[in-house]
């Protein structure tokens, strides 16, 4: 198999284990038929803006133009701190856009990627979210309005709560093993009143288990990028969150959207 073309984030599927594919070009590469194989990625030295499609020196915001990362809403500051959201001023970059995502139900959660932590995302991201961040379980415990709802909830639980992930434990799969159903009922005591302020759906839901296609997990995490080294080739040991874990190193595919690779095995 030898594949080329511009690459975005990998996507997946809830499934026993995970089944990722990884859109490349034209074609989606089937990530999971090549684990335990060697797998060769070159970087031929092109980026091309994932959204305009310009050919660029540098990427920001994973895989944007500067002039894109500047105005395009889905690279505005509030997408990292919802809390800022600044719709309501007049002064949203792309208001339509902001109407179809972040005005829409969102779901707050707790997640264990690493150690407990508390997080957000719109609903219709449930459960790729978790995927994406390498969540070995996960529980959706409120629903809301819109993104910014969920943002001011996030940053006052955050105050006696993680809102990070350790991508270095989650990665050796370094995982405490928590009583989610108990942390949730401890945070509706803790936080009732500010639920109420913010009309927050309590959920009921069950707790959601992901499980990873993993041969062997790295005892020493190493990072490999292409900007440093573009040639990566070793054995695939497996995928977790959105990175390709190698016997030589692990990379972050999403960090690399819209370089230009070509996959072999």
């Amino acid at each position: 198999m030898k594949i080329s073309g511009n690459i975005l984030k990998m996507t997946s599927e809830l499934s026993k284990p995970v089944q990722y594919s990884l859109p490349i070009g034209d074609s989606f590469v089937n990530i999971n038929e090549l684990i335990g194989k060697k797998v060769k990625l070159s970087y031929d030295g092109i980026i091309n803006c994932i959204s305009t499609g310009e050919k660029i020196t540098k990427s920001y915001n994973q895989g944007y133009s500067f002039r894109a990362s500047q105005k395009l809403a889905a690279c505005d500051i509030c997408i990292v701190k919802p809390e800022l959201c600044h719709f309501a001023d007049g002064t949203c970059r792309e208001p339509e856009w902001g109407e179809k995502n972040c005005f829409q139900p969102h779901i707050v959660y707790l997640s264990v990627s690493s150690h407990l932590k508390i997080g957000i995302t719109r609903q219709s991201q449930v459960p790729t979210r978790w995927i994406d961040q390498g969540a070995s379980y996960a529980l959706p415990i409120l629903k809301v309005n819109d993104r910014l709802t969920s943002g001011l909830i996030e940053k006052e639980i955050a105050k006696s709560m993680s809102d990070k992930t350790n991508w270095r434990k989650m990665l050796q799969n370094d995982v405490e093993k928590l009583d989610l159903i108990q942390a949730r009922e401890s945070l509706f005591e803790e936080f009732a009143d500010l639920l109420d302020d913010y009309d927050a759906q309590d959920l009921d839901e069950e707790i959601v288990e992901i499980t990873y296609p993993v041969n062997e997990y790295p005892t020493k995490i190493k990072s490999l990028g292409f900007d440093k080294q573009p040639i990566i080739e070793g054995i695939l040991q497996g995928v977790k969150g959105q990175y390709l874990i190698f016997d030589i190193g692990v990379l972050n595919l999403r960090k690399h959207q819209g370089y230009f690779i070509t996959i072999e095995s």
